[in-house]
């Protein structure tokens, strides 16, 4: 994907996650998502905060957080989940059509948090949310490729990945296939994605993904 088209893709998943948040009763913004110690109500803020946080603001936070990048992802999120829901969504709508990345992202980055997070405040919930194709395949090779924070080629070292609804494949040894809206759940570190996987692989994903 050339880069007007990862904007392009971008704004369209922005806009559905807007209109997926301001649809939710107040009650399941408090439910638990995929992420371990989030409620959907810190995903959605950590979505709300994509285009505003700069370079002055991450060095606070990581000040903050004793320079640990998981705690200071979850910790911003969670100060600014303190927010009115309906200032949340407004700001997720409000970065839809935005171009600003935070500091030290590819441009691939934000695509990918746009697309997995929808799943961690769907899945919990119930909710069937389909990631579009060719977006979820760059992503895929993306996160893959880019290593930090998931290591995804270490992680699954002895594994070939194979999508069945779109022509990806990496690694090498027994195969996992599965969709790939799985396969990069799998990527990110996402137990849930394991239902929808099969082939030899899959045993040792028990394992691993515990």
């Amino acid at each position: 994907m050339d880069q007007e088209k990862i904007w392009a893709a971008l704004e369209i998943e922005r806009r559905g996650l807007a209109d997926l948040l301001e649809s939710l009763p107040a009650a399941e913004w408090e439910r638990p998502s995929l992420c371990d110690g989030w409620r959907v109500r810190d995903v959605a803020a950590h979505l709300a905060l994509a285009t505003r946080a700069n370079l002055a603001w991450g060095l606070v936070e990581f000040v903050r957080a004793r320079g640990n990048f998981d705690r200071m992802v979850h910790d911003s999120a969670v100060r600014h989940a303190r927010l009115p829901i309906r200032e949340i969504v407004a700001q997720v709508r409000e970065s839809a059509g935005s171009r600003r990345r935070a500091p030290s992202t590819k441009p691939l980055d934000p695509l990918f948090d746009a697309l997995v997070h929808g799943q961690d405040i769907t899945v919990p919930l119930g909710l069937e949310r389909v990631m579009p194709l060719v977006p979820a395949r760059a992503c895929a090779t993306h996160i893959w490729e880019r290593g930090f924070p998931f290591y995804p080629q270490r992680r699954l070292r002895g594994l070939r990945l194979v999508a069945t609804d779109v022509d990806w494949a990496v690694g090498e040894g027994d195969v996992v296939e599965g969709p790939i809206q799985a396969l990069l759940l799998l990527l990110s570190g996402r137990p849930a994605a394991l239902p929808s996987l099969t082939g030899a692989g899959t045993a040792a994903l028990l394992v691993r993904l515990r």
